[in-house]
């Protein structure tokens, strides 16, 4: 997707060149499921994703992040057991008509990844600080959130893969990894060098489903307040380019 630029004002704007890339990152990353290479990753490499998952927003600055990266394949292997039970107790949930493609579809490389990566929320890190949370506690964890999208992005840049397994017993998850009670496990990511990152996600190129457009989601001043057009005229024009 080509970026829309606008030439109007570029004070403390990236040059086009970074603003791109930055754009291309967010465009071309993928919930990765295969296509893993078994090259280990580099800790420098390593280290700087998950600084740059540190320099997450951090709402009331607690930074309730911790990441636990687990490379003991017997390890994995457990978490991959608690896969595939989640799997099965998720199925009859599924539409009789979608199982069929629900199986088919690759889910996890829990085993196939160089490492794995179990990022978590320590609910406890913001103890008598309700900065930001004393109307919506839940802050600390949509925090942890955007902990593991800056680890994503910063993963794209480096031509590493990224899937995040959700289909996990949080309880069981925490029991193999030995995670406090006051600790929530936020997302399990399998993380590896690819070989490639398909022009589509997954789901989407499986039939699973389809990206919304952008313009049926924007909305004017109030929720389902019609107007925008302009703006939503120029998201199409951005989407079609």
């Amino acid at each position: 997707m080509n970026v829309v630029r606008n030439h109007v004002c570029r004070e403390n704007a990236f040059e086009d060149a970074e603003r791109d890339a930055v754009y291309r990152a967010i465009f071309t990353r993928r919930d990765v499921r295969s296509h893993f290479r078994p090259d280990p990753i580099d800790d420098t490499v390593l280290a700087r994703l998950l600084l740059a998952a540190h320099h997450a927003p951090s709402v009331g600055f607690m930074q309730p992040w911790n990441f636990i990266v687990v490379r003991d394949m017997q390890r994995r292997q457990a978490v991959r057991d608690l896969f595939l039970a989640a799997r099965e107790q998720e199925l009859p949930n599924i539409a009789e008509e979608r199982q069929a493609l629900y199986r088919k579809l690759k889910l996890e490389g829990i085993c196939e990844s160089a490492l794995n990566l179990c990022i978590t929320c320590d609910r406890s890190r913001s103890k008598g600080s309700p900065l930001g949370r004393w109307h919506n506690p839940e802050m600390d964890v949509y925090s942890t959130v955007c902990a593991v999208q800056n680890f994503w992005l910063a993963a794209r840049t480096e031509g590493i893969g990224v899937g995040w397994v959700s289909i996990l017993d949080a309880d069981a998850l925490k029991r193999v990894l030995n995670i406090p009670g006051h600790v929530v496990p936020i997302a399990y990511l399998c993380v590896s060098h690819v070989s490639e990152f398909a022009p589509r996600p997954d789901l989407e190129r499986n039939g699973w489903g389809a990206r919304l457009p952008l313009s049926s989601l924007i909305m004017s001043e109030t929720f389902g307040g019609e107007g925008e057009d302009a703006l939503k005229e120029v998201a199409d024009e951005a989407n079609r380019s």
